[in-house]
């Protein structure tokens, strides 16, 4: 647990930190503060998602007796890009329309 609870706060503070200069180069580019905090809190979401499945994933597979480092990239990836659209989008949505 100890160490999941690690991954989770890297992932946050690597979310914060990408999420905060890229919701101001959106704004800047953009002209809207909105887009740049829907861009900031999915990136925040990714980032975290990232981080524990990055984790718990492996532990996951090698419980199961399978290679991690044959099919834990795949599982990675589908896990990043689904929270990424699912976030961005729903987020974009909910506030943007």
């Amino acid at each position: 647990m100890r160490f999941i609870a690690k991954e989770a706060v890297v992932g946050s503070l690597n979310g914060l930190l990408f999420a905060t200069l890229l919701a101001v180069g959106v704004v800047l580019i953009f002209h809207d503060w909105r887009l740049g905090a829907v861009i900031a809190a999915s990136m925040v979401c990714n980032l975290m998602a990232a981080a524990l499945a990055g984790s718990l994933i492996p532990l996951g597979l090698q419980k199961f007796g399978v290679d991690p480092a044959v099919s834990s990239t795949v599982f990675l990836t589908m896990v990043t890009d689904v929270t990424g659209f699912l976030t961005f989008l729903g987020l974009a949505t909910i506030f943007l329309l």
